[in-house]
């Protein structure tokens, strides 16, 4: 069985982010520089100078300390789903990457254009079928006060991403409050370990959080790696579902199906998400091999970009999906994927949640 072709094109990150070497040597003092400052930024912030108020309902925060995607939106859909067959109303809040600047926040639908509130929140209100309240804007306090404002029944918000957005004050359940920080791990890690610009990495892989979640790792948390050593952790394995025609999805074919209808020459697989790789390796994995593009995450397309394409079946991403709604390209197969929530994970999602409200703590 052939494999997939990396395009010429294929863009990813620096080969010497993965480990250390010349460059990554050469770049170190900058890295040591950029640690410098978000200490300092942490330290302005845990002083806590302009008396931020936590807020009304807990927050579970689903980031990564790794430049680019690990995963993180298939989790948040997985979470919702769950903690609503739990008896909790969540809402989501997200930045919203590459979504039009705008003064307040947007709530989002899935009919919302993701040229103007960014692509993961349409996916997650697709898949979701617009079950749960979802409000994008870059400070995400203030999406928090718009959604509770227009949901007050929401008892508990899922922030996809926002590990870094120091505005978010937060009561780490580690600390006994009820918020809960997960950080995404996939089968890269953290590369080199360097800060960036050095290696890929936003913050230290020593970072405090109350839990990692991995996914597409072969392995269990229970292994030696030296990074769980006494760290709470939680392996997601995701599974490609159906995959169905963009311009009608109701009609669906099995990846077996595909396979077996197409020369491996005659399917290519495109992928605009943080690591395309692991979509092309799932494939794989079920028996589809063929040509494939790797572009940076969140790229836009074009009936043109795809007219290049020589193909007779182009699978793509459901995070793509929601940026080719105006294709009528026939060759356009989109691949779901979805994720089960380990019950050790939500019973102790429960158990965190649970906890008063320390602000409501008397002496």
């Amino acid at each position: 069985m052939s494999s997939f072709k990396k395009s010429s094109f294929f863009n990813k990150a620096p080969k010497f982010w993965e480990r250390r070497g010349p460059t990554s040597l050469i770049l170190w003092p900058l890295s040591w520089l950029y640690g410098l400052i978000n200490r300092g930024l942490d330290l302005i912030n845990d002083l806590d100078l302009r008396k931020r108020n936590t807020q009304a309902v807990p927050i579970i925060i689903v980031g990564n300390i790794r430049v680019g995607g690990t995963g993180k939106t298939p989790i948040v859909i997985a979470l919702a789903e769950r903690l609503a067959r739990m008896g909790w109303k969540p809402g989501i809040i997200s930045r919203g990457y590459g979504a039009t600047a705008a003064r307040s926040p947007i709530p989002v639908d899935s009919a919302s254009d993701p040229a103007h509130v960014g692509d993961e929140p349409v996916l997650i209100a697709k898949r979701t079928q617009d079950q749960f309240p979802i409000w994008v804007h870059p400070k995400r306090t203030q999406s928090i006060r718009s959604l509770l404002k227009r949901d007050p029944s929401v008892n508990v918000i899922i922030s996809d991403d926002g590990l870094q957005h120091r505005d978010l004050v937060r009561w780490p359940a580690r600390e006994g409050g009820r918020d809960i920080e997960l950080v995404v791990r996939d089968q890269r890690g953290e590369g080199n370990g360097f800060l960036l610009p050095a290696g890929p990495l936003r913050e230290p892989a020593t970072r405090e959080r109350d839990a990692t979640l991995m996914t597409g790792m072969n392995t269990s948390a229970s292994h030696s790696d030296e990074y769980f050593l006494g760290r709470r952790a939680f392996t997601l394995a995701g599974q490609l579902g159906t995959p169905y025609q963009l311009i009608n999805p109701s009609n669906t074919q099995s990846l077996s199906a595909i396979a077996d209808a197409y020369l491996p020459n005659k399917i290519t697989a495109v992928a605009a998400i943080g690591n395309p790789q692991r979509f092309f390796d799932d494939l794989l994995k079920q028996g589809i091999a063929g040509k494939s593009i790797g572009l940076a995450d969140h790229s836009t397309f074009t009936p043109e970009f795809f007219a290049k394409i020589n193909a007779q079946c182009i699978l793509i991403t459901e995070k793509d999906a929601v940026k080719c709604a105006l294709m009528n390209d026939e060759r356009i197969w989109v691949v779901p994927m979805s994720l089960e929530i380990p019950n050790a994970l939500a019973d102790w999602l429960q158990s965190i949640l649970q906890r008063p409200d320390p602000n409501q703590y008397t002496l």
